[in-house]
């Protein structure tokens, strides 16, 4: 492997986040507070923290939101060596705001550095050299190119024989279901670690009968970890399920970047050498602390956070 490479690479789309403060609308608010958010850069922040070595990389506009963007995912420990600064695309933005206990975003990202990204812009020996390259089911939805690029990166990747995890992240804002199937089922198929939603998997798969769809995810060779199914995770790998309860939380105060955090504590578990069983528990722990602050990843935990609440196995033996 390339010793210059980090063991977790992931890589897509992060945008400029800006949001009224105190739950405020867009509409009646005098300011707008800032920040970044994207799938795989929350992903990554959260393996950082937990003492991984980690790679971020994708396209960002050279102007003031893709510059901060760099900067502050470089200052969480991440590698973004492979990141390229687009002079003639801006970056993406988006724009959050709960509305009668109602959250909304409003994405601005159509032309955007990232949506332009193509298999020319891919280090492939870098990609070659990791241990797990994580991508997810946005990245190809922003673009023909940019699916292009899903498909090479994971390519390169199993080809040295790194392993692939993938999650869905299904956006039907970006693409209808239908195509999604098309994209998101064979990704599925090349992946070593499967991580929907079951809310995902029932539309993926048209039925609201869970033993249908382990039967459909038993065929894969990954090992399949399902969230959401009731108040668990279910892990199903050679066969066999495990159901593991949800860390408890406190009060939920915004729900975005769990799934991300949940990931990235996931992936950051198997890197430590756990079992899927065991990374799943520090997933819970990560995705929990996360709803409980507002923010894409602010509230994603270091290893010594985690491994104290890891240490505590009351809530998975109630």
């Amino acid at each position: 492997m390339n010793s210059q490479s980090p063991d977790l690479l992931t890589f897509g789309e992060t945008m400029a986040l800006l949001m009224p403060q105190d739950f405020r609308s867009i509409e009646h608010a005098s300011s707008l507070e800032q920040s970044f958010g994207g799938a795989e850069s929350n992903v990554a922040i959260g393996a950082a923290r937990l003492g991984c070595s980690v790679g971020w990389f994708g396209a960002l506009g050279d102007d003031p939101f893709g510059r901060l963007i760099l900067k502050r995912i470089r200052g969480e420990g991440v590698d973004v060596s492979r990141v390229k600064l687009a002079p003639d695309a801006p970056t993406g933005m988006m724009f959050r705001e709960t509305v009668a206990g109602k959250l909304a975003v409003h994405y601005f990202r159509q032309h955007s550095a990232a949506s332009r990204m193509s298999p020319d812009d891919l280090d492939l020996d870098y990609i070659r050299g990791c241990k797990i390259l994580h991508v997810t089911g946005i990245t190809p939805a922003l673009s023909d190119s940019c699916r292009e690029t899903v498909f090479a990166a994971v390519a390169a990747a199993k080809s040295a024989g790194a392993r692939i995890s993938f999650d869905p992240n299904l956006r039907l804002k970006l693409w209808t279901v239908e195509d999604a199937r098309r994209v998101v089922l064979p990704l599925a198929e090349m992946a070593d670690y499967f991580l929907p939603g079951w809310d995902e998997l029932r539309l993926l798969y048209d039925t609201e009968d869970f033993e249908l769809v382990k039967d459909k995810l038993s065929r894969l060779k990954a090992v399949s970890v399902v969230k959401g199914v009731g108040d668990t995770t279910v892990v199903l790998e050679n066969g066999s399920a495990v159901e593991i309860p949800f860390y408890p939380v406190d009060q939920v105060v915004d729900t975005v970047g769990a799934g991300d955090a949940f990931g990235s504590g996931f992936l950051a578990g198997l890197l430590k050498g756990m079992s899927p069983a065991e990374a799943v528990r520090l997933g819970s722990i990560n995705g929990a602390l996360v709803v409980q602050m507002r923010g894409d990843w602010e509230a994603l935990p270091d290893w010594t956070t985690a491994s104290r609440r890891l240490s505590d196995k009351g809530w998975v033996e109630r």
